[in-house]
């Protein structure tokens, strides 16, 4: 009578952990943007890339010998590992040159509606079950980011479908996490994305040229690097334990974390519709855990004998 509720309880923790690995992981990609926002004034954004993918690649090697996974470095090779690197390269850089042209509300509208794609992949690939809270919480959380960057009309052209094509590559990295063999380290998959996005950025900066640049960024480089590496690493472990409809949403924390950056470091104060945003934000994610664990205690009345 009490195993049921005690896996029932084990599958809940586990759900909580996806989510927070979610959070985690948007939280160190936003603090990483901000800082290459920063450096990106004086350097060319390719050697930016690569400089900070060379550092995030020593990184990760470093944390891959403490964790004695380094005699599993060949799985980088593996053919679904190689290609979700590569995936994730493209992009990386689609996202980045259509930003270039791009008002950056606009682009981070597009961006974020990865856990559309995502939702949809999982129930049409993963045969995930969406029901219609978890419908309901991705559309708000969308509405949600739209009211924040408060996209214009006038963005929206070519370059637009070019960043819509770097989202979906993302959800389809995503997706392939999963894909994965579960014997293959985390730390291995984060590995093989760095290496992809520092030689495609390599291979980039050697077309566009190299610029002198000082220790300041070079340190600057570092922290992006170290931000960027963290949430690779959390985002592998919350695509390959949590399931992805239930934690997609969560993926627009994004933008709570980068209003709440602009205020802090760049006095940039939410206006009316920002918070309306923040405040759809937040109750999809409430609404969506309150689902979840309604969801669970159901299952535990169900599974117990009458």
């Amino acid at each position: 009578m009490t195993s049921q509720p005690l896996a029932s309880r084990s599958s809940s923790h586990a759900s909580g952990r996806a989510v927070a690995t979610m959070v985690g992981a948007m939280g160190c990609f936003v603090f990483n943007d901000a800082t290459v926002k920063h450096v990106s004034q004086s350097m060319p954004s390719a050697q930016l890339i690569f400089v900070r993918g060379v550092i995030a690649t020593v990184l990760v090697l470093l944390v891959a010998y403490r964790l004695g996974a380094l005699r599993q470095i060949g799985a980088v090779l593996h053919p679904r590992v190689a290609l979700r690197g590569a995936i994730d390269a493209c992009a990386t850089m689609l996202y980045l040159v259509s930003l270039f042209q791009l008002p950056i509300a606009n682009a981070t509208a597009i961006n974020l509606a990865a856990p559309l794609f995502m939702t949809v992949f999982a129930v049409l690939f993963l045969g995930e079950r969406a029901g219609r809270a978890r419908w309901i919480a991705v559309v708000l959380g969308f509405v949600g980011v739209v009211c924040i960057v408060r996209p214009s009309g006038d963005g929206f052209n070519g370059w637009a479908l070019l960043c819509l094509l770097g989202t979906l590559f993302h959800a389809t990295r995503d997706l392939m996490t999963r894909r994965i063999d579960p014997a293959i380290p985390s730390i291995i998959i984060t590995l093989a994305t760095a290496l992809a996005v520092t030689l495609l950025s390599g291979a980039l900066t050697v077309a566009s040229g190299w610029k002198p640049f000082a220790l300041r960024e070079l340190a600057l480089l570092g922290v992006a690097a170290a931000f960027l590496a963290s949430g690779y690493f959390l985002l592998v472990q919350c695509m390959r334990a949590g399931e992805v409809s239930l934690t997609a949403p969560f993926r627009y924390t994004a933008v709570l974390f980068a209003t709440l950056l602009g205020y802090a470091i760049w006095d940039e104060v939410p206006g009316g519709s920002a918070w309306a945003g923040i405040a759809l934000l937040v109750g999809s994610g409430l609404y969506m855990l309150h689902d979840e664990r309604e969801r669970r205690r159901a299952a535990v009345l169900d599974a117990q004998p009458e």
